[in-house]
């Protein structure tokens, strides 16, 4: 059974196809996989204001990505930004994000595990993260390579050095098992880093991409999907209407951009 995937990068339109050709090295014959970007916004989400800008666009393709069939969507920023509102907003299409998808595979790998970052600004708000998963007595540290989004990728030779300093001290210092790599822009370095500290480490692109391929077989099999009675219930439709919730949030570009990226050979896969 064909299984669709959307992974939404909500960021970095010029590693989209690098993104896809990584993720599609992982996936199963079975899986049809889409990647794709947001039609506007900035180039990378460090900041609250900058995830406050890409929510609606982000909201607005899931629901789209329902209408055209697919089977789950991953929302691409390890801040699982938008996360419980696309649960919502999806009826049946099962929606998945890295810092879940990742620290609960990281549970059942060892009894501790660290979250590597690129800035100490995005520790709060990864940690609410956390502890809203239920993960906080899980957690050994966080701890920071002082590099943003777009720098991981500049000079991956000391990127690699960062995280293996830091990994070290996860283990050895704060009694770390398992290595989570904070940022899907991070995507490629685990092996590495595995080989180096000997702890399994987690790829948070990979992770949120494999919860899905799984999620959608579920889905598919079994009928498994988010709950709609209680905290993802969906909007009703009948208020739409009278608060011209469509007209004033029109999801057009939406459509046709899902529609493009569907058919692009750069970001599509078979």
């Amino acid at each position: 059974m064909v299984q669709k995937v959307l992974y939404i990068d909500p960021v970095g339109v010029e590693v989209v196809a690098e993104g896809h050709d990584f993720l599609s090295r992982q996936k199963q014959e079975t899986t049809d996989l889409t990647m794709v970007t947001l039609p506007r916004g900035p180039e990378h989400l460090e900041y609250r204001y900058y995830e406050a800008l890409v929510l609606v666009d982000i909201l607005h393709l899931v629901m789209e990505a329902e209408k055209q069939g697919f089977d789950a969507t991953v929302i691409g920023c390890f801040y699982d930004v938008g996360l419980q509102a696309a649960r919502e907003v999806a009826e049946q299409m099962v929606i998945v994000a890295p810092c879940e998808a990742s620290v609960y595979l990281a549970s059942t790998l060892g009894h501790k595990f660290s979250i590597i970052v690129g800035r100490r600004k995005w520790i709060p708000e990864m940690m609410e993260n956390v502890v809203h998963y239920g993960m906080k007595d899980r957690l050994a540290s966080f701890k920071s390579v002082d590099l943003g989004v777009l720098e991981f990728h500049r000079d991956e030779n000391e990127t690699a050095r960062r995280f293996i300093q830091v990994g070290r001290e996860a283990i050895e210092r704060d009694g770390a098992e398992v290595l989570v790599l904070g940022c899907t822009a991070t995507y490629g370095f685990y092996r590495e880093l595995q080989e180096e500290l000997g702890v399994p480490v987690i790829d948070s692109m990979i992770a949120a991409f494999k919860t899905a391929e799984f999620a959608a077989d579920l889905k598919n099999r079994f009928g498994w999907s988010h709950s709609k009675v209680g905290g993802y219930e969906s909007p009703p439709p009948n208020e739409f209407g009278p608060w011209r919730l469509e007209q004033q949030y029109d999801s057009s570009d939406m459509q046709s951009w899902l529609q493009r990226a569907s058919s692009s050979p750069q970001v599509k896969e078979d």
